[in-house]
This record gives structure tokens, C-alpha cells and sequence, in this order.
């Protein structure tokens, strides 16, 4: 019996019982002690190998870690002993920042999910880059860049820049978060104009990074769950224009409607986990629509089951990862889905 069967009827209980952001620190620190014994090692051999490949990088498997869990890379190794493939870390600023007031982070647990106003908060991305440089997690590792909340969106670019020149070096691929909705005025970079000017920018800057570090390291934008079908549309186009190399659908959402009335349903902030599931779904699908497979997908928001990442794969995506599951289900979840889709 696998240690990580004692989660549901043991451990969540006790991090349950704990405020979510206590718990989600004291996470962090256990996996921080775990990775540095001298006896830690991947527990993977029961793992079927599905290899596949997207954006010209080799993954193990479809599955990854979204980002946000490990927002510094402090626990590279642990969380890539669990089996997953690929581990998004961030959101990383230039700056280390605090984030938003507390309480930001609450559990919606008659419905399995999430909200968190936590506001990028992270210790910058020069402490990021040192924890890139000393893995030894030797999977896919790729970096969601921001922007301060202290840098004003009309020069938002420069900090996704400087972020973008700090960790190309030591990552596989550069998630553009545009879309998370607890930073102020950041999700209106999603709109045509914004989105061109900072897509033609970031991809003229990973073209001279490229001949720099002789490395070519893929771009993807992650969208919003709540754009309609012109916004989605038009942020597709600006995608394709700009050459970038992949999307991710999607971050968390604004809406309440699934899960209005519950406990907490009422506070402001980006809802995960089950409650976006649908919502998100159908945004990979009408984004695989609109892009007609030119280029790969991640699939995120409500991967909580082996279904629920067959629903991803069904819906055009090439990759899937998951946050609020692993909270909710354990880590059994990671190998139950990479030996069942």
C-alpha cells in the first residue's frame, strides 16, 4: 500500500482543519524536508510511460502540476516525484511581492473547489531562477511570468521581460499569464490591441534569447475562463499572428453561478477545482476549434478524476495539469489518471 493512500482518510482531514493558505505553507515546508533527506527518491515504477510530444519538447506523460502550488520552485523535486510530467512554477514577478490581504484563499468543499485572491504573491524571480538551477527533477519544467502590482499595465511588458530574460536559461517552456483575475487591470491584456503589442514584443525577445542561449524556449498564453466567443476569438487570432506556441485554457474564473449560495461562494477571487470544469472545457474546445489543431493545447480547471482528463484530451488538449485536484483527491490521483488515460 502506497503512503500516499493514508491522504484522504488522514492527512486531509488535518490540513483541512487548518486555514487553506497555513495549509498550503505547511505543504510547502513538508515537501522542502522530504526532498532534502538524503534517502528521498521518485516513487515511479508503477507508472506506465505514455510518452508524448508538444511544442518540440519530449513529456513522460500528458500530466503536469499548475502552476500556483509552487509559486518559487522550493519543492521542484518533491512534486516531480510524484509522476508528473511537467511542473509549471509561478507566478513569478521581478519583484517579490506580498500579495494581496489576508484571508485571500478559501475552500468551496460542498462543491471540491478553490478560491484565492492571493495576488502573485512570491519571493521574485531571481529566488525562483536559484531553486531552477539546483533541481534535480530531470522532467519538463516550465515558468508563469507576471507583472508587479506596482508596475502600471501601460508598462506591463517590461516586467514580463525582464522575467522572461531571467529564467529562459533554466526552464523548458514560458507560461504569459494575462488572464489571472486578482491583479489589478491584468486580464484587460487580453484585449486585441494590448495582446498584440505584448505577444510581438515577447516573441522578438525569445528570438534573441534563442541565438543567445542556442535554445529555443516555447511561449504559451493562459486565457481567461470568461471571455465570449468574439473576445476568445480574437485572442486566437492574435496568437496565431504572433507565432506563439501554445495556449492554456484555462485559469480561474469570476463567475459564481455553479456555486452560488455555498459557504464562501460570496468572497472575491479566482474560483478552481470543480465548479470550471464545464466552463473551461468548452474554452479549450472552442479554442481547438478556432485554431484548428496548428498548435498544442493545456488543458486546466477541474482535473480532479481519470474522466475528467479523458474530458481534456476529448477536447482538443495535448497536455492537462492540475492544482485544486491534487487538494482535493491526494497524490494516488496523479498515478490513477497517467496509468488510465
Amino acid at each position: 500500500m502506497s503512503i500516499y493512500s493514508l491522504y484522504k482518510p488522514l492527512v486531509r482531514p488535518f490540513l483541512f482543519s487548518l486555514d487553506p493558505e497555513k495549509a498550503h505553507s505547511l505543504t510547502i515546508s513538508y515537501a522542502k524536508f522530504m526532498q532534502s533527506c538524503p534517502l528521498f527518491k521518485a516513487d515511479n515504477h508503477k507508472l506506465l510511460h505514455k510518452e508524448c510530444e508538444c511544442m518540440g519538447l519530449k513529456f513522460a506523460n500528458p500530466l503536469g502540476l499548475a502552476a500556483g502550488l509552487d509559486k518559487n520552485g522550493e519543492a521542484i523535486d518533491f512534486f516531480g516525484s510524484l509522476g508528473f510530467s511537467h511542473l509549471e512554477l509561478g507566478t513569478v514577478t521581478p519583484k517579490a511581492q506580498s500579495g494581496n490581504l489576508k484571508p485571500r484563499m478559501f475552500r468551496v468543499v460542498s462543491a471540491n473547489g478553490l478560491i484565492n485572491r492571493m495576488g502573485f504573491n512570491n519571493k521574485g524571480v531571481d529566488f525562483l531562477v536559484s531553486n531552477l538551477i539546483r533541481r534535480k527533477y530531470s522532467g519538463i519544467v516550465g515558468v508563469s511570468i507576471g507583472k508587479n502590482e506596482t508596475t502600471a499595465i501601460e508598462n506591463a511588458v517590461d516586467d514580463y521581460l525582464v522575467c522572461m530574460q531571467k529564467v529562459y536559461e533554466h526552464c523548458d517552456y514560458i507560461a504569459i499569464n494575462i488572464s489571472c483575475p486578482n491583479t489589478k487591470d491584468l486580464t484587460s491584456l487580453q484585449e486585441t490591441s494590448k495582446l498584440d503589442a505584448l505577444l510581438s514584443r515577447l516573441k522578438q525577445e525569445q528570438g534573441k534569447l534563442a541565438t543567445t542561449y542556442r535554445k529555443y524556449v516555447p511561449l504559451v498564453v493562459k486565457i481567461a475562463p470568461d471571455l465570449d466567443d468574439n473576445a476568445l476569438e480574437s485572442i486566437c487570432d492574435r496568437v496565431l499572428a504572433n507565432h506563439v506556441d501554445g495556449m492554456s485554457c484555462t485559469n480561474t474564473t469570476t463567475s459564481r453561478d455553479v456555486i452560488y449560495g455555498m459557504e464562501h461562494a460570496s468572497e472575491w477571487g479566482g474560483l478552481s477545482g470543480e465548479p470550471i470544469r464545464v466552463m473551461s472545457s468548452n474554452i479549450l474546445a472552442k479554442v481547438h476549434n478556432y485554431t484548428k489543431g496548428q498548435i498544442p493545447l493545456i488543458g486546466i480547471g477541474g482535473v480532479n478524476s481519470v474522466m475528467s482528463a479523458k474530458e481534456k484530451l476529448d477536447k482538443g488538449a495535448t497536455l492537462i495539469q492540475l492544482y485544486s485536484g491534487l487538494v482535493y483527491e491526494g497524490p494516488e490521483l496523479v498515478s490513477k489518471i497517467i496509468n488510465h488515460i
